[in-house]
C-alpha cells in the first residue's frame, strides 16, 4: 500500500459521501507527516451508518470482502493485493464513538478529541491523534512495526509509549 494508494482509496471515499479517519501504521506516517515503513494494509475508521456508502464505493473500484469480523471489523482487497481493514464506529452526541470488541460489552472508546489530521504525500488527510495510537498499541507483545511506529511517535511527539 503506497501513499498514492491511500489518498486515491480516500479520494473514492470522499466522493461517495463517506467520512473516514486514517489509524494503524498509515495513521502514524500522517501523524509525523510522511512514510516510515511499508505498509501492508489501510486501517480506516468509517462511521457505521456510512458503511453501505463504504462497501459499495469501494466495491465499484474493485475492492471485495476477504474477512468478515462484524460488527468489530471487517476487511478487503483488490486484485492489485491492496488491503482494507475496516472499523465500524458508533458516533454518540458528544463526538466521541464507539467500536465494538471481540469482548462483549467492552466496546472500544474514541474520545472526540481523537480525530485529528496528518498528511500523507503532502497532502491534509484526516487520521487517529497520537494518544489513541497508543493507546490501541497496548496489551499485546509487539511486533517490529509496532515497536517501529511507537519510537516514530515519540520522536515526533514526545510522549511517552509502554514499549
Amino acid at each position: 500500500m503506497t501513499g498514492d494508494d491511500v489518498l486515491e482509496i480516500l479520494d473514492v471515499l470522499r466522493g461517495a459521501g463517506a467520512e473516514v479517519w486514517i489509524g494503524g501504521g498509515w495513521g502514524i506516517d500522517a501523524l509525523v507527516g510522511r512514510q516510515t515503513r511499508e505498509h501492508q494494509d489501510l486501517d480506516l475508521m468509517h462511521r457505521l451508518e456510512q458503511e453501505p456508502l463504504v462497501v459499495a464505493a469501494l466495491a465499484e473500484t474493485g475492492f471485495a470482502e476477504t474477512l468478515d469480523w462484524r460488527p468489530v471489523r471487517f476487511v478487503v482487497a483488490d486484485a492489485a493485493g491492496r488491503r482494507i481493514d475496516l472499523h465500524p464506529l458508533v458516533f454518540g452526541s458528544g463526538g466521541g464513538a464507539l467500536q465494538e470488541s471481540l469482548e462483549p460489552g467492552k466496546p472500544f472508546a474514541y474520545p472526540a478529541d481523537c480525530f485529528v489530521t496528518g498528511s500523507v504525500e503532502g497532502r491534509t488527510v484526516p487520521c487517529l491523534s497520537a494518544g489513541q495510537q497508543v493507546f490501541f498499541h497496548q496489551g499485546y507483545e509487539p511486533r517490529a512495526r509496532d515497536l517501529h511506529d511507537m519510537a516514530r511517535l515519540r520522536e515526533a511527539f514526545g510522549i511517552r509509549t509502554h514499549f
